[in-house]
Protein backbone atom coordinates (compact mmCIF):
# COMPACT_ATOMS: atom_id res chain seq x y z
CA UNK A 1 0.00 0.00 0.00
CA UNK A 2 2.82 2.37 0.86
CA UNK A 3 4.78 1.55 -2.37
CA UNK A 4 1.61 2.94 -4.43
CA UNK A 5 1.44 6.22 -2.57
CA UNK A 6 5.21 6.56 -3.02
CA UNK A 7 4.48 5.75 -6.56
CA UNK A 8 2.02 7.98 -7.66
CA UNK A 9 4.04 10.89 -5.41
CA UNK A 10 6.93 10.56 -7.47
CA UNK A 11 4.90 10.20 -10.93
CA UNK A 12 2.97 13.48 -10.20
CA UNK A 13 6.06 15.37 -8.91
CA UNK A 14 7.70 13.98 -12.26
CA UNK A 15 4.44 15.28 -14.37
CA UNK A 16 5.22 19.01 -12.39
CA UNK A 17 8.78 19.07 -13.13
CA UNK A 18 7.84 18.26 -16.58
CA UNK A 19 5.29 21.18 -17.06
CA UNK A 20 7.82 23.69 -15.77
CA UNK A 21 10.06 22.74 -18.03
CA UNK A 22 8.07 23.22 -20.69
CA UNK A 23 6.44 26.18 -19.83
CA UNK A 24 10.29 27.71 -19.73
CA UNK A 25 11.05 26.12 -23.24
CA UNK A 26 8.04 26.75 -25.02
CA UNK A 27 7.89 30.80 -25.72
CA UNK A 28 12.02 31.16 -26.77
CA UNK A 29 11.33 28.08 -29.36
CA UNK A 30 8.38 30.77 -30.96
CA UNK A 31 9.62 33.43 -33.27
CA UNK A 32 8.93 37.16 -32.08
CA UNK A 33 6.23 38.96 -33.22
CA UNK A 34 8.08 41.31 -34.73
CA UNK A 35 10.72 39.00 -36.19
CA UNK A 36 8.47 36.84 -38.43
CA UNK A 37 7.35 37.45 -41.95
CA UNK A 38 5.32 40.44 -42.49
CA UNK A 39 2.31 39.81 -45.03
CA UNK A 40 2.01 42.95 -47.46
CA UNK A 41 -0.78 45.25 -46.38
CA UNK A 42 -3.88 45.60 -48.36
CA UNK A 43 -4.29 49.14 -49.84
CA UNK A 44 -7.49 50.71 -49.46
CA UNK A 45 -9.08 51.29 -52.88
CA UNK A 46 -9.01 54.72 -53.64
CA UNK A 47 -12.13 56.33 -55.42
CA UNK A 48 -11.84 58.44 -58.39
CA UNK A 49 -13.22 62.00 -58.31
CA UNK A 50 -14.52 62.26 -61.66
CA UNK A 51 -17.82 61.42 -62.11
CA UNK A 52 -18.92 58.64 -64.39
CA UNK A 53 -20.22 59.25 -67.23
CA UNK A 54 -24.42 59.62 -67.49
CA UNK A 55 -25.41 56.19 -68.97
CA UNK A 56 -28.87 57.61 -70.80
CA UNK A 57 -32.09 56.45 -70.34
CA UNK A 58 -33.59 53.46 -72.42
CA UNK A 59 -37.07 55.88 -72.93
CA UNK A 60 -37.82 59.09 -73.93
CA UNK A 61 -39.62 60.99 -70.74
CA UNK A 62 -42.87 61.88 -71.46
CA UNK A 63 -43.69 65.76 -71.67
CA UNK A 64 -47.52 66.88 -72.32
CA UNK A 65 -46.57 70.21 -73.58
CA UNK A 66 -44.56 68.58 -76.45
CA UNK A 67 -47.24 66.38 -77.13
CA UNK A 68 -49.46 68.98 -77.82
CA UNK A 69 -47.32 71.23 -79.59
CA UNK A 70 -46.41 68.42 -82.09
CA UNK A 71 -50.55 68.02 -83.11
CA UNK A 72 -50.77 68.71 -86.69
CA UNK A 73 -52.37 72.77 -87.46
CA UNK A 74 -54.22 73.73 -90.22
CA UNK A 75 -53.22 74.84 -93.33
CA UNK A 76 -53.30 78.50 -93.21
CA UNK A 77 -56.08 80.00 -95.90
CA UNK A 78 -55.17 81.75 -98.53
CA UNK A 79 -55.35 85.86 -98.14
CA UNK A 80 -58.62 87.81 -98.82
CA UNK A 81 -57.92 90.21 -102.29
CA UNK A 82 -56.99 93.33 -101.53
CA UNK A 83 -59.54 96.06 -101.80
CA UNK A 84 -59.16 99.19 -103.88
CA UNK A 85 -60.14 102.52 -102.82
CA UNK A 86 -62.53 104.01 -104.88
CA UNK A 87 -62.80 107.32 -103.19
CA UNK A 88 -60.03 109.45 -104.26
CA UNK A 89 -56.88 109.81 -102.30
CA UNK A 90 -57.36 107.64 -98.97
CA UNK A 91 -56.97 109.06 -95.52
CA UNK A 92 -53.40 109.16 -94.02
CA UNK A 93 -54.89 106.99 -90.61
CA UNK A 94 -53.03 104.60 -88.57
CA UNK A 95 -55.66 101.93 -88.83
CA UNK A 96 -53.73 99.57 -90.89
CA UNK A 97 -53.47 97.42 -87.45
CA UNK A 98 -57.18 97.29 -86.91
CA UNK A 99 -59.16 93.99 -88.91
CA UNK A 100 -62.97 92.84 -88.89
CA UNK A 101 -64.10 91.36 -85.55
CA UNK A 102 -66.78 89.21 -87.42
CA UNK A 103 -65.64 85.93 -87.95
CA UNK A 104 -68.02 85.28 -90.54
CA UNK A 105 -66.36 88.15 -92.54
CA UNK A 106 -64.04 86.72 -95.20
CA UNK A 107 -61.38 89.49 -93.60
CA UNK A 108 -61.21 88.54 -90.10
CA UNK A 109 -58.21 88.61 -88.96
CA UNK A 110 -56.09 90.05 -91.71
CA UNK A 111 -54.82 93.52 -91.75
CA UNK A 112 -53.89 95.76 -94.43
CA UNK A 113 -55.97 94.58 -96.82
CA UNK A 114 -57.85 97.48 -97.53
CA UNK A 115 -61.36 96.94 -96.43
CA UNK A 116 -61.14 99.34 -92.66
CA UNK A 117 -62.54 103.02 -93.01
CA UNK A 118 -62.87 105.48 -90.39
CA UNK A 119 -65.83 106.67 -89.59
CA UNK A 120 -65.50 109.96 -87.47
CA UNK A 121 -65.75 109.66 -83.76
CA UNK A 122 -69.21 108.65 -82.65
CA UNK A 123 -71.07 110.99 -80.01
CA UNK A 124 -68.04 112.81 -79.50
CA UNK A 125 -66.30 110.20 -77.80
CA UNK A 126 -62.24 110.09 -77.55
CA UNK A 127 -62.26 106.66 -79.48
CA UNK A 128 -62.97 106.56 -83.29
CA UNK A 129 -65.32 104.23 -85.28
CA UNK A 130 -64.00 101.95 -87.90
CA UNK A 131 -65.91 100.47 -90.65
CA UNK A 132 -65.38 97.13 -92.79
CA UNK A 133 -66.96 98.17 -96.05
CA UNK A 134 -67.38 94.28 -96.83
CA UNK A 135 -69.44 92.91 -94.01
CA UNK A 136 -71.07 96.68 -93.22
CA UNK A 137 -69.63 95.95 -89.75
CA UNK A 138 -69.05 99.50 -87.41
CA UNK A 139 -67.11 98.93 -84.53
CA UNK A 140 -64.71 100.97 -82.51
CA UNK A 141 -61.04 100.91 -82.37
CA UNK A 142 -60.94 99.61 -78.75
CA UNK A 143 -62.49 96.46 -80.12
CA UNK A 144 -60.69 93.30 -78.26
CA UNK A 145 -58.70 95.89 -75.43
CA UNK A 146 -59.27 96.17 -72.15
CA UNK A 147 -60.53 99.69 -72.73
CA UNK A 148 -63.62 98.35 -74.81
CA UNK A 149 -66.94 99.03 -73.45
CA UNK A 150 -65.38 100.48 -70.54
CA UNK A 151 -67.54 103.86 -69.07
CA UNK A 152 -64.03 105.31 -66.99
CA UNK A 153 -61.16 107.11 -68.49
CA UNK A 154 -58.43 104.98 -70.08
CA UNK A 155 -55.81 106.81 -67.92
CA UNK A 156 -58.02 105.48 -64.78
CA UNK A 157 -57.89 102.26 -65.85
CA UNK A 158 -54.37 102.42 -66.71
CA UNK A 159 -53.51 103.58 -63.33
CA UNK A 160 -55.53 100.70 -61.48
CA UNK A 161 -53.62 98.18 -63.61
CA UNK A 162 -50.29 99.95 -62.35
CA UNK A 163 -51.50 99.49 -58.84
CA UNK A 164 -51.81 96.00 -59.29
CA UNK A 165 -48.77 95.39 -60.67
CA UNK A 166 -46.71 97.30 -58.43
CA UNK A 167 -48.08 94.58 -55.85
CA UNK A 168 -50.97 96.55 -54.18
CA UNK A 169 -54.01 94.26 -53.09
CA UNK A 170 -57.15 94.36 -55.07
CA UNK A 171 -59.24 95.76 -51.93
CA UNK A 172 -56.66 98.53 -51.64
CA UNK A 173 -56.90 99.53 -54.86
CA UNK A 174 -60.72 99.37 -54.54
CA UNK A 175 -60.44 101.58 -51.68
CA UNK A 176 -57.70 104.21 -52.74
CA UNK A 177 -59.54 104.58 -56.74
CA UNK A 178 -63.11 104.14 -55.23
CA UNK A 179 -64.04 100.98 -56.96
CA UNK A 180 -66.07 98.28 -55.98
CA UNK A 181 -64.12 95.40 -56.05
CA UNK A 182 -65.25 93.09 -58.33
CA UNK A 183 -64.69 95.70 -60.83
CA UNK A 184 -60.87 95.53 -60.29
CA UNK A 185 -61.29 91.77 -60.24
CA UNK A 186 -62.48 91.20 -63.47
CA UNK A 187 -60.32 94.37 -65.15
CA UNK A 188 -56.94 92.83 -63.57
CA UNK A 189 -58.22 89.21 -65.33
CA UNK A 190 -58.34 91.30 -68.87
CA UNK A 191 -55.00 93.10 -68.37
CA UNK A 192 -53.43 89.93 -67.27
CA UNK A 193 -54.50 87.81 -70.68
CA UNK A 194 -53.94 91.15 -72.72
CA UNK A 195 -50.01 91.36 -71.10
CA UNK A 196 -49.82 87.57 -71.33
CA UNK A 197 -50.49 87.16 -75.41
CA UNK A 198 -48.90 90.68 -75.40
CA UNK A 199 -45.30 89.02 -73.74
CA UNK A 200 -45.88 85.49 -75.49
CA UNK A 201 -45.62 87.82 -78.99
CA UNK A 202 -43.35 90.19 -78.29
CA UNK A 203 -40.92 87.21 -76.25
CA UNK A 204 -39.78 84.91 -79.28
CA UNK A 205 -35.98 83.52 -80.66
CA UNK A 206 -34.27 84.78 -77.46
CA UNK A 207 -30.77 84.46 -77.35
CA UNK A 208 -28.94 84.23 -73.63
CA UNK A 209 -26.35 82.19 -72.50
CA UNK A 210 -27.43 81.49 -69.27
CA UNK A 211 -30.88 80.52 -67.36
CA UNK A 212 -31.54 80.18 -63.70
CA UNK A 213 -34.55 77.86 -62.76
CA UNK A 214 -36.31 78.14 -59.34
CA UNK A 215 -39.45 78.21 -57.28
CA UNK A 216 -40.64 80.04 -54.71
CA UNK A 217 -43.57 79.02 -51.65
CA UNK A 218 -47.31 80.19 -52.25
CA UNK A 219 -50.15 79.42 -50.06
CA UNK A 220 -54.02 79.57 -51.67
CA UNK A 221 -56.74 80.33 -49.07
CA UNK A 222 -59.59 78.57 -51.03
CA UNK A 223 -63.24 78.32 -49.28
CA UNK A 224 -65.88 75.89 -48.65
CA UNK A 225 -68.78 76.07 -50.86
CA UNK A 226 -71.71 73.80 -50.74
CA UNK A 227 -71.16 72.01 -47.74
CA UNK A 228 -72.70 71.66 -44.77
CA UNK A 229 -74.37 75.14 -43.34
CA UNK A 230 -73.23 78.46 -44.43
CA UNK A 231 -70.91 78.57 -41.07
CA UNK A 232 -68.83 75.85 -42.42
CA UNK A 233 -68.88 76.97 -45.95
CA UNK A 234 -67.10 80.00 -44.73
CA UNK A 235 -64.94 78.51 -43.18
CA UNK A 236 -61.57 78.58 -44.85
CA UNK A 237 -59.64 75.43 -45.68
CA UNK A 238 -55.80 75.49 -44.79
CA UNK A 239 -54.03 76.78 -46.33
CA UNK A 240 -53.30 75.02 -49.99
CA UNK A 241 -49.98 75.33 -50.69
CA UNK A 242 -48.72 76.18 -54.61
CA UNK A 243 -45.31 77.14 -56.31
CA UNK A 244 -44.58 79.85 -58.65
CA UNK A 245 -41.96 78.60 -61.05
CA UNK A 246 -39.97 81.11 -62.47
CA UNK A 247 -37.24 80.99 -65.38
CA UNK A 248 -34.45 83.86 -65.73
CA UNK A 249 -31.59 85.56 -67.93
CA UNK A 250 -29.13 86.41 -64.99
CA UNK A 251 -27.11 88.59 -67.89
CA UNK A 252 -30.35 91.01 -68.56
CA UNK A 253 -32.48 90.04 -65.93
CA UNK A 254 -35.11 89.07 -68.05
CA UNK A 255 -38.33 87.09 -66.66
CA UNK A 256 -38.57 84.76 -69.57
CA UNK A 257 -41.44 82.41 -68.23
CA UNK A 258 -43.36 82.22 -65.27
CA UNK A 259 -46.01 78.88 -63.79
CA UNK A 260 -47.91 77.91 -60.93
CA UNK A 261 -48.75 74.63 -59.35
CA UNK A 262 -47.59 71.70 -57.75
CA UNK A 263 -43.70 71.13 -57.04
CA UNK A 264 -43.69 68.23 -59.81
CA UNK A 265 -42.20 67.15 -62.68
CA UNK A 266 -44.96 67.75 -64.86
CA UNK A 267 -44.82 71.10 -63.56
CA UNK A 268 -41.10 71.26 -63.89
CA UNK A 269 -41.00 69.85 -67.93
CA UNK A 270 -43.71 72.52 -68.78
CA UNK A 271 -41.63 75.34 -67.18
CA UNK A 272 -38.59 74.07 -69.65
CA UNK A 273 -40.74 74.08 -72.80
CA UNK A 274 -41.87 77.27 -72.44
CA UNK A 275 -37.91 78.30 -72.16
CA UNK A 276 -37.57 76.33 -74.99
CA UNK A 277 -40.11 77.93 -77.32
CA UNK A 278 -38.68 81.01 -76.38
CA UNK A 279 -34.88 80.43 -77.48
CA UNK A 280 -33.86 81.46 -80.37
CA UNK A 281 -33.34 77.98 -82.75
CA UNK A 282 -29.53 76.77 -82.00
CA UNK A 283 -29.22 78.56 -78.76
CA UNK A 284 -28.63 75.98 -75.71
CA UNK A 285 -27.92 78.26 -72.78
CA UNK A 286 -26.18 76.95 -69.32
CA UNK A 287 -29.06 76.19 -66.98
CA UNK A 288 -28.55 76.84 -63.29
CA UNK A 289 -30.91 75.38 -60.31
CA UNK A 290 -31.10 74.59 -56.87
CA UNK A 291 -31.12 70.83 -56.12
CA UNK A 292 -34.51 69.86 -57.17
CA UNK A 293 -33.78 66.81 -58.99
CA UNK A 294 -36.74 66.84 -61.47
CA UNK A 295 -34.83 69.47 -63.81
CA UNK A 296 -32.29 66.94 -64.64
CA UNK A 297 -35.53 64.70 -66.66
CA UNK A 298 -37.26 67.95 -67.93
CA UNK A 299 -33.93 69.46 -69.07
CA UNK A 300 -33.15 65.69 -70.67
CA UNK A 301 -36.67 65.46 -72.44
CA UNK A 302 -36.23 68.88 -74.31
CA UNK A 303 -32.29 68.46 -75.04
CA UNK A 304 -31.97 64.93 -75.48
CA UNK A 305 -31.15 62.74 -78.78
CA UNK A 306 -30.85 59.38 -79.25
CA UNK A 307 -27.45 57.37 -79.48
CA UNK A 308 -26.84 53.67 -80.42
CA UNK A 309 -24.19 51.96 -78.22
CA UNK A 310 -21.33 50.52 -79.52
CA UNK A 311 -21.42 46.69 -79.37
CA UNK A 312 -19.00 45.02 -76.30
CA UNK A 313 -19.44 41.40 -77.56
CA UNK A 314 -19.07 40.05 -81.03
CA UNK A 315 -22.58 37.56 -79.99
CA UNK A 316 -26.10 38.61 -78.94
CA UNK A 317 -28.48 41.58 -79.61
CA UNK A 318 -27.69 44.97 -80.36
CA UNK A 319 -27.73 47.38 -77.15
CA UNK A 320 -30.43 49.18 -77.02
CA UNK A 321 -30.51 53.21 -77.99
CA UNK A 322 -29.87 55.62 -74.87
CA UNK A 323 -31.51 59.27 -75.04
CA UNK A 324 -28.64 61.21 -74.20
CA UNK A 325 -27.97 64.86 -73.68
CA UNK A 326 -26.82 67.40 -76.26
CA UNK A 327 -23.42 67.49 -76.07
CA UNK A 328 -23.40 71.39 -75.62
CA UNK A 329 -25.97 71.41 -73.08
CA UNK A 330 -24.76 72.54 -69.75
CA UNK A 331 -26.28 72.07 -66.77
CA UNK A 332 -24.90 72.74 -62.73
CA UNK A 333 -26.94 72.67 -59.22
CA UNK A 334 -26.59 74.35 -56.31
CA UNK A 335 -27.33 71.71 -53.46
CA UNK A 336 -28.52 74.03 -50.32
CA UNK A 337 -27.60 72.47 -46.67
CA UNK A 338 -30.07 73.59 -43.71
CA UNK A 339 -29.39 73.17 -40.10
CA UNK A 340 -31.94 73.96 -37.94
CA UNK A 341 -33.75 76.33 -40.60
CA UNK A 342 -30.72 77.85 -41.87
CA UNK A 343 -28.27 77.58 -44.76
CA UNK A 344 -24.85 76.34 -43.59
CA UNK A 345 -23.26 75.77 -46.68
CA UNK A 346 -23.67 75.36 -50.50
CA UNK A 347 -22.20 72.83 -52.61
CA UNK A 348 -22.34 72.95 -56.23
CA UNK A 349 -22.45 70.34 -58.64
CA UNK A 350 -21.77 69.90 -62.60
CA UNK A 351 -24.86 67.37 -63.97
CA UNK A 352 -24.24 67.23 -68.08
CA UNK A 353 -21.03 68.68 -68.96
CA UNK A 354 -17.76 69.73 -67.29
CA UNK A 355 -16.81 72.24 -64.78
CA UNK A 356 -14.36 73.61 -67.10
CA UNK A 357 -17.21 74.13 -69.33
CA UNK A 358 -19.58 75.64 -67.31
CA UNK A 359 -17.10 77.77 -65.40
CA UNK A 360 -15.91 78.88 -69.59
CA UNK A 361 -19.45 80.55 -69.45
CA UNK A 362 -19.40 82.26 -66.42
CA UNK A 363 -16.05 83.85 -66.62
CA UNK A 364 -16.52 86.83 -68.48
CA UNK A 365 -19.11 88.20 -66.03
CA UNK A 366 -16.62 86.53 -63.28
CA UNK A 367 -19.18 84.28 -61.51
CA UNK A 368 -19.33 81.16 -59.89
CA UNK A 369 -22.01 78.59 -59.65
CA UNK A 370 -25.02 80.47 -58.31
CA UNK A 371 -29.00 81.16 -57.91
CA UNK A 372 -28.46 84.45 -56.46
CA UNK A 373 -30.32 86.35 -58.83
CA UNK A 374 -33.36 84.58 -59.55
CA UNK A 375 -33.43 84.53 -55.62
CA UNK A 376 -33.54 88.16 -55.96
CA UNK A 377 -36.08 87.77 -58.64
CA UNK A 378 -38.06 85.98 -56.26
CA UNK A 379 -38.32 88.84 -53.33
CA UNK A 380 -39.14 91.32 -56.42
CA UNK A 381 -42.37 88.79 -57.48
CA UNK A 382 -43.13 88.91 -53.62
CA UNK A 383 -43.43 92.67 -53.63
CA UNK A 384 -45.03 93.05 -56.56
CA UNK A 385 -47.74 90.26 -56.54
CA UNK A 386 -49.70 90.94 -52.93
CA UNK A 387 -50.70 87.03 -52.97
CA UNK A 388 -47.46 85.39 -52.40
CA UNK A 389 -45.73 87.90 -50.03
CA UNK A 390 -44.65 86.55 -46.41
CA UNK A 391 -47.15 87.07 -43.56
CA UNK A 392 -49.65 89.36 -45.64
CA UNK A 393 -53.91 89.34 -45.52
CA UNK A 394 -54.49 89.16 -49.42
CA UNK A 395 -53.97 85.85 -49.99
CA UNK A 396 -56.01 84.52 -53.43
CA UNK A 397 -58.78 82.49 -52.63
CA UNK A 398 -59.12 80.47 -55.84
CA UNK A 399 -55.83 79.86 -58.17
CA UNK A 400 -57.36 81.66 -60.80
CA UNK A 401 -57.15 85.13 -59.04
CA UNK A 402 -53.37 84.08 -58.02
CA UNK A 403 -53.14 83.67 -61.94
CA UNK A 404 -54.00 86.88 -62.88
CA UNK A 405 -51.86 88.77 -60.86
CA UNK A 406 -48.76 86.21 -61.92
CA UNK A 407 -49.53 87.13 -65.39
CA UNK A 408 -49.09 90.99 -64.57
CA UNK A 409 -45.81 90.71 -63.06
CA UNK A 410 -43.59 89.75 -65.75
CA UNK A 411 -44.73 91.86 -68.41
CA UNK A 412 -45.21 95.11 -66.14
CA UNK A 413 -41.49 93.84 -64.96
CA UNK A 414 -40.05 93.34 -68.32
CA UNK A 415 -41.51 96.07 -70.17
CA UNK A 416 -42.22 98.79 -67.66
CA UNK A 417 -39.98 99.65 -65.13
CA UNK A 418 -36.66 100.94 -65.53
CA UNK A 419 -34.88 98.17 -67.35
CA UNK A 420 -30.66 97.96 -68.38
CA UNK A 421 -29.07 98.32 -71.73
CA UNK A 422 -28.41 94.54 -72.25
CA UNK A 423 -32.17 93.86 -71.72
CA UNK A 424 -33.30 96.77 -74.20
CA UNK A 425 -30.43 95.14 -76.88
CA UNK A 426 -32.46 91.73 -76.59
CA UNK A 427 -35.90 93.34 -76.30
CA UNK A 428 -34.79 95.28 -79.45
CA UNK A 429 -33.77 92.01 -81.63
CA UNK A 430 -36.85 90.34 -80.83
CA UNK A 431 -39.52 93.44 -80.92
CA UNK A 432 -41.26 94.20 -83.66
CA UNK A 433 -44.26 96.26 -84.50
CA UNK A 434 -47.32 94.02 -83.64
CA UNK A 435 -50.17 94.22 -86.37
CA UNK A 436 -52.87 93.20 -83.67
CA UNK A 437 -54.20 94.80 -81.20
CA UNK A 438 -53.97 93.35 -77.40
CA UNK A 439 -56.80 91.32 -77.60
CA UNK A 440 -59.61 90.37 -74.55
CA UNK A 441 -58.68 86.73 -73.72
CA UNK A 442 -57.86 84.78 -76.23
CA UNK A 443 -54.88 87.56 -77.49
CA UNK A 444 -53.31 87.17 -80.54
CA UNK A 445 -54.37 83.11 -80.37
CA UNK A 446 -58.51 84.77 -80.73
CA UNK A 447 -57.17 84.59 -84.72
CA UNK A 448 -57.39 82.10 -87.01
CA UNK A 449 -54.30 80.09 -87.65
CA UNK A 450 -52.45 82.05 -90.49
CA UNK A 451 -54.40 84.71 -89.84
CA UNK A 452 -53.04 88.37 -88.94
CA UNK A 453 -50.20 89.51 -91.02
CA UNK A 454 -47.76 90.98 -89.49
CA UNK A 455 -46.55 94.60 -89.98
Amino acid sequence: MGCDLLFHEILLVALLGLGVTLYGIWPRSRPAPDQGERKPATQARQHSKDKPPFAGLTTKPHCEACEHAREPAAPPPPPPPLVASRRGRPRELDIHTHYCPTKTCPYYGWTRRGNIRANGHPGGGPWRQLHCIVCETYFLETHGTLFYGKTHAAEGIVRVVAALAEGLGRRAVARVFALDPNTVLAWSGEAAAQLKAFSRFLLREVQVRQVQLDELFAVLSEERAGQGSDAEASAPFPGAPRWVWVALDPESKLLLALDLGQRTLALAQRLVHHVVQLLAPGCVPLFLTDGFKEYTTALLTHFGYWVQPLRRQAKGPDPKPRWLPRPELLYARVVKHYRRRRLVCMRPRVVFGTLAQVLRVLAPRGWHINTAFIERVNLTIRHHVAAVGRRVMTLCKPEAGLRAQLHLSPAYYNFVRPVGRKRIEILGQTAKPCALQLSSPGGCKSLPSGAGVKA
